[in-house]
């Protein structure tokens, strides 16, 4: 009788950490695959920590950030739905021995601020990511250990029609999302978002000192400078990094800060608060920038300029590489200098439009999906396209995973009705079938 107790235990034990597992497997998997680039920035950010940036080719992170996140939500799937236990329950003890130590080499040194588990929906500081690990690592062991007590939801018939589902659904949302831009941003600078608003800190709360440092070079001497005693123009612009002297109040915006690149001027609050339309096309490394369709940017700004509306390109490159993006373009559009973390948060495409009316972000398109000159026809206040852009977080979500729930519902049903049909035609023991 105590055996049986324990037998049962242990077996409650197995399903609870099955789920615990597989729900956080699944919200992390979900995640990256929304953002991928996003995720593969944080990958970035892991090699260089390491210093093993140069041993891997610049697609590397991306491609891992997809294969992360398919591979985390995949498992997931299995471990709730109680198939392919081998795999899953390997797989997840796996990633949590790589990641359990990481996130305490993390939580020691703080090389990076957090370890990206769940992208910038939930930021974890490092302990908190390590406590979050201890606890998953702990599920995976015993869930490996008891992986035959795990009651299956489907029959092993139908694991393929899941592991199809699963895998199709997590690696479309994947591409769609880096093609396009994350269906849900989870960033400060949203649409709709007041780039003003974002920057204020509460009264009374203590303001974080930020300096903003620019290299620059002159007959081949290299030498940083801040706003305050910025050189002529007779220096050439390297790079711009934006750091942290003292801590303080945060706000969600903090580092938004444009300075033209051929004056030096700040102009950041003339953006802010111009009361017409702003276009701005964004480009973190202008030399890595997708130039398919430059034709296409160039209409753009000639249509801005047609009626009046302010363009600007926002780059962390060179002077040199914008030169040479120029006589490569034809560029005409002035650029101005930010911030590269900045500019990677603003939209996730290299490089991106946005539209922009009183310091708020009305729209913002991929490189693959611009505004062309079918919807340019007329001045933007004339046009839908000058209106902000409808979000709905929870709507999009709801009809997000409707592409995933409704046939893995149906495979599901399906299978439940074979089962029971089976159990229908199986003769108990000890019985005999009744010919007619």
């Amino acid at each position: 009788m105590e055996t049986k107790r324990k037998h049962i235990i242990w077996k409650s034990w197995v399903n609870v950490c099955r789920f615990i597992l597989a729900v956080s497997f699944i919200f992390s998997g979900f995640v990256k695959a929304i953002d991928p680039i996003g995720f593969s920035y944080k990958t970035q950010e892991y090699l260089s920590v390491f210093q093993l940036s140069d041993r891997f080719p610049d697609y590397f992170s991306l491609l891992f950030s997809i294969a992360m996140a398919g591979t985390e939500f995949a498992v997931g799937v299995f471990l709730f739905m109680g198939i392919r236990n081998l795999f899953s329950s390997f797989t997840a003890l796996l990633l949590l021995a790589v990641m359990t130590p990481l996130t305490f080499y993390l939580a020691l040194e703080n090389p990076i601020p957090d370890c990206g588990c769940f992208g910038d929906l939930w930021i974890l500081t490092n302990w908190e990511s390590f406590a979050k690990n201890i606890l998953l690592l702990i599920s995976s062991i015993s869930i490996f250990a008891g992986r035959r007590f795990i009651i299956r939801l489907v029959s092993e018939k139908m694991e393929w029609m899941i592991s199809i589902c699963t895998f199709l659904f997590v690696f479309a949302l994947s591409f769609y999302c880096l093609s396009a831009l994350p269906v849900i941003d989870f960033r400060p600078y949203k649409i709709g978002r007041n780039i003003r608003e974002g920057m204020k800190v509460p009264e009374g709360a203590k303001k974080p000192v930020f300096d903003t440092k620019f290299l620059l070079e002159k007959d081949g001497v290299r030498k940083e400078f801040t706003l305050h005693d910025y050189p002529d123009s007779t220096w050439t612009f390297v790079e711009a990094r934006t750091v942290l002297k003292e801590k303080g109040y945060e706000p969600p915006i903090h580092n938004f800060l444009l300075q033209h690149a051929e004056t030096g001027e700040d102009i950041t609050d003339e953006l802010l608060t111009n009361e017409d339309y702003t276009f701005l096309l964004v480009a973190p490394r202008i030399e890595q920038a997708d130039d398919s369709s430059i034709d296409l940017i160039n209409e753009i700004y000639d249509y801005a300029v047609e009626y009046g509306y302010a363009f600007y390109a926002l780059t962390a490159s060179s002077a040199k590489n914008i030169d040479i993006w120029r006589d490569k373009t034809g560029a005409e559009y002035p650029f101005c200098l930010v911030d590269e973390t900045t500019l990677r948060t603003i939209i996730r495409s290299n490089p991106g439009l946005l539209l922009m009316r009183n310091g708020v972000i009305l729209n913002k398109w991929s490189n693959n999906y611009l505004p062309d000159e079918y919807v340019l026809t007329a001045p933007l206040d004339r046009l839908e396209l000058g209106k902000q852009k409808e979000v709905n977080d929870l709507r999009t979500l709801a009809y997000v995973l409707l592409w995933f729930i409704l046939p893995l519902s149906l495979v599901v049903g399906v299978d439940m009705l074979l089962v029971n049909r089976r159990k229908r035609k199986t003769p108990e023991p000890g019985t005999h079938s009744v010919q007619p």
